[in-house]
């Protein structure tokens, strides 16, 4: 007989999970105490649910195993869901384990709004962030939800699931063997029945096109299709306009990349886009941050083919008005094997003139202009440049949002082995820190974690400096100081007359900031700053020199903007700083679309 706690700390423990991210309480002590009594598995304690929440999904996107966090009932079930619904956006497959109140005190069908200490009904409240949550109300059903909620986390489109323990079914004793097990259905082959003609129609689109483009998005990296992705791309030859969960496939220095595209992509891999005449894109879910608004006119001239495994994502562009030429409901890797099968059968176009045309887009329209780097307060353009420059290949970065990942986004150099992670699709505010302690502690701590914030972001998270502090992670901060929130500002600026309610440190703008050394000396972390441009080269030298963590506090004006930005709303390539269609587009050829037909699969 084993207790049920001690069930679950052997199971996560078989699933390979060396680290759980757990905040205790009444209704999760007896998970987190088997665990503590078990030498395969650490629990480490973040300082909020939110935070142990987003470094489980972290954890489980640089390593090979789904990452687990561990909460009690009530407030501390509820503080995850921002971290859940990040995970649930971003297809991370991610465990998720409350406790509740014990069974005998549950509300039942009282009409009162709680009857235990902190009971809260968690399931529905994470049912449209997950995909599975449930309530184990019997012993006997443990290891079949435990095993089923894995099993559909990792299958298809990967996701978060929630498993809610009541606290006297954890202190129960059960035998193993006695467990009914979960025995999922047989995987369908996808491959068998996609018809040979839709393959044949990608080809006969390849070969036709002048000016191709690929699009691959975080769904191959999902599909474990990385290989097969740049083996297309050597075959075809096409250039490559990666999602901004995909960049860190690509290093910078590749000739085919194009560079990212929507509202805040480079100039070079929107131009690119707005003028090609097809466009292959295989799991990436198109958001309208990157089709931009009204979405019909995107790729305004291309044949779109959709590769996705999530049907919604390919119906939704029926909502959008967007035409799509071939709609494949299909696992990136499945498609990419295929596909690849039948194009090496094939010879396809030489593209030199388009590659060449937009390499020059690219040196021509750089995110680090030369005349940033003779501004005397430090431009983050200039900063993201140098830092990209100072790292080594296989450093992870793990970035806020805001200013922080779009300016990361746009003027980032990946280096081969590279990660650049962010919460691509929720985008809160505060996932730096946490991210940069899942990452630091699925590494072991054996890789150097870079983390990028800006001030606003790291506000939110703040506490957990005492995480990476006790457990001497390698967690490089690089804090964005502008005293405000310059994303929000920006739409200020576009929207209402510039006026910073709620987004500046001036008496209107109601925000305000400690000083951020002396919060690293507070939690006894090193700490640095960057005050102008001709300083930060040295300074980040240091920065990563340094064992340990590391607060680099770099001052930047007020003022700094991310640009190119398009204004919401507006056709990309109507938007300011883009420049006029008729500068760059007047001696492009451009050919009627062909008919429109959606194929499913």
């Amino acid at each position: 007989m084993i207790k049920v706690s001690d069930y679950i700390a052997q199971f996560l423990a078989e699933q390979k999970i060396s680290h759980v991210f757990a905040i205790t309480g009444g209704a999760s002590i007896h998970i987190i105490h088997s665990l503590a009594e078990r030498k395969d598995i650490d629990f480490i304690c973040t300082h909020h649910e939110q935070a142990g929440a987003m470094a489980a999904d972290v954890y489980s996107r640089v390593s090979n195993t789904i990452g687990c966090s561990v909460a009690t009932s009530g407030p501390g079930a509820m503080n995850m869901i921002t971290g859940i619904a990040g995970a649930w956006f971003d297809s991370v497959p991610v465990l998720y384990i409350t406790g509740q109140v014990a069974r005998f005190r549950f509300k039942g069908e009282t009409g009162v709004r709680q009857m235990g200490f902190q009971e809260t009904d968690i399931v529905s409240m994470v049912g449209s962030v997950t995909k599975y949550v449930v309530q184990v109300m019997d012993a006997k059903d443990l290891r079949y939800e435990l095993e089923k909620s894995v099993h559909i986390a990792n299958s298809g489109r990967p996701g978060p699931v929630v498993i809610d323990i009541p606290d006297d079914l954890q202190r129960e004793m059960v035998n193993p063997d006695e467990l009914r097990p979960y025995i999922p259905e047989k995987n369908k082959t996808t491959s068998s029945i996609i018809d040979e003609e839709i393959f044949v129609e990608i080809i006969n689109s390849i070969k036709q096109s002048k000016r191709p483009i690929l699009i691959p998005g975080s769904g191959v990296r999902l599909a474990n299709a990385e290989k097969e992705f740049h083996e297309l791309m050597e075959l075809t030859n096409i250039p490559v306009c990666p999602s901004w969960a995909a960049v860190d496939m690509f290093p910078y220095k590749n000739k085919l990349l194009a560079g990212t595209f929507g509202t805040h992509g480079v100039r070079s891999g929107n131009f690119a886009v707005q003028n090609s005449d097809l466009v292959l894109s295989i799991g990436a879910r198109l958001s309208t941050r990157e089709t931009g608004h009204p979405t019909s006119s995107w790729a305004r001239e291309a044949k779109c083919i959709i590769v996705d495994v999530d049907q919604s994502e390919l119906n939704k562009f029926s909502a959008f008005d967007k035409p799509l030429h071939l709609a494949i409901n299909c696992d990136a890797k499945i498609f990419l094997k295929e596909l690849i099968n039948f194009i090496k059968r094939e010879s396809f176009p030489v593209y030199d003139e388009w590659i060449t045309l937009i390499n020059s887009w690219r040196k021509q329209y750089p995110a680090c202009l030369e005349e940033y780097k003779s501004e005397k307060e430090v431009n983050p353009y200039v900063f993201v440049d140098e830092l990209s420059d100072a790292l080594d290949e296989d450093d992870i970065i793990i970035t806020d949002t805001g200013g922080a990942i779009a300016w990361t986004m746009q003027g980032f150099k990946v280096k081969k082995g590279q990660r650049i992670i962010h919460s691509f699709n929720n985008t809160p505010m505060g996932f730096g820190l946490p991210g940069a302690i899942g990452a630091a502690l699925a590494f072991n701590g054996k890789k150097r974690i870079i983390c990028i914030s800006g001030d606003g972001s790291f506000m939110m998270n703040l506490q957990e400096l005492a995480t990476i502090q006790k457990h001497n992670l390698p967690v490089k901060t690089f804090l964005f100081n502008n005293s405000g929130y310059i994303m929000v500002q920006q739409t200020q600026d576009q929207w209402l007359d510039g006026k910073y309610f709620a987004t500046s440190t001036t008496d209107e703008g109601g925000l305000s900031f400690p000083d951020f050394e002396n919060v690293a000396e507070s939690f006894n972390i090193f700490h640095n700053s960057i005050k102008e441009n001709n300083s930060i080269s040295k300074v980040i030298k240091e920065t990563l020199s340094k064992e340990g963590p590391v607060l680099c506090d770099v001052h930047i004006p007020n003022s700094a903007r991310v640009l190119p930005q398009s204004r919401f709303g507006f056709p990309i390539e109507d938007s300011e700083p883009l420049l006029p269609r008729d500068e760059f587009f007047n001696n492009m050829i451009v050919e009627p679309m062909a008919a429109s037909k959606k194929v499913k699969v």
